[in-house]
């Protein structure tokens, strides 16, 4: 494992992921009009094969895919119930009209929410690496979690590593107690530390 990635590599991605999270977390809260807390992250390297060993039934993959400054996709998966709470406070409801099956409203709305989420997060991750960012609309996908060919389709990446990266995800007092993966492809995850690297000793010959 060491070998594919270090102690040190593990520690960075912790810390560029709970910052950038934490500045998407604010975004949420505003755009649901309530209270949102994104807990600090546990890293850790997986097989592909793994990548949705903490869901079940259907959740959304929201593609990430950076344009400028990163190269490369990464995932985030959230579980189908937090999209519905999420989008019905969006919406203005309470929370908890949650019934009935995944509409276009939902996916539309959760592609709204992770635009301005992850856009967010790549202006967080600018200013990590001292780098400009961009992304692209993220691509959401509904899919089930048996149906982990889907998955495997989603990276143009042959690799069978990634690194996971596993928030707690709270919303309101009562609403949401759940998690949140984002997944990255190794060498995305690499490139990232290595600018952070690079970065920081910059600033430290100032």
């Amino acid at each position: 494992m060491d070998e594919v990635f270090s102690k040190e590599e593990f520690d960075l991605i912790g810390e560029i992921a709970n910052i950038s999270m934490g500045n998407s977390a604010t975004t949420m809260s505003m755009m649901v009009n309530t209270k949102v807390d994104i807990t600090i992250p546990n890293v850790k390297l997986i097989r592909r094969r793994e990548a949705l060993d903490d869901y079940e039934g259907k959740c959304f993959f929201v593609n990430i895919h950076y344009i400028k400054g990163l190269i490369g996709d990464n995932i985030l998966v959230l579980k189908e119930n937090d999209i519905k709470i999420i989008t019905d406070l969006m919406m203005g409801g309470d929370g908890r009209n949650v019934d009935g099956e995944i509409t276009e409203m939902h996916k539309s709305a959760v592609a709204e929410a992770m635009n301005q989420m992850m856009g967010t997060s790549a202006t967080a991750v600018s200013s990590m690496l001292g780098i400009a960012t961009d992304i692209s609309v993220p691509g959401v996908n509904v899919i089930d979690v048996d149906s982990i060919k889907v998955f495997e389709r989603m990276f143009d990446v042959s690799e069978d590593y990634f690194i996971k990266v596993t928030f707690r995800l709270k919303v309101g007092d009562d609403l949401i107690d759940s998690v949140m993966s984002h997944l990255y492809p190794i060498d995305f995850a690499k490139e990232m530390c290595e600018k952070f690297v690079a970065h920081q000793k910059e600033l430290e010959g100032e």
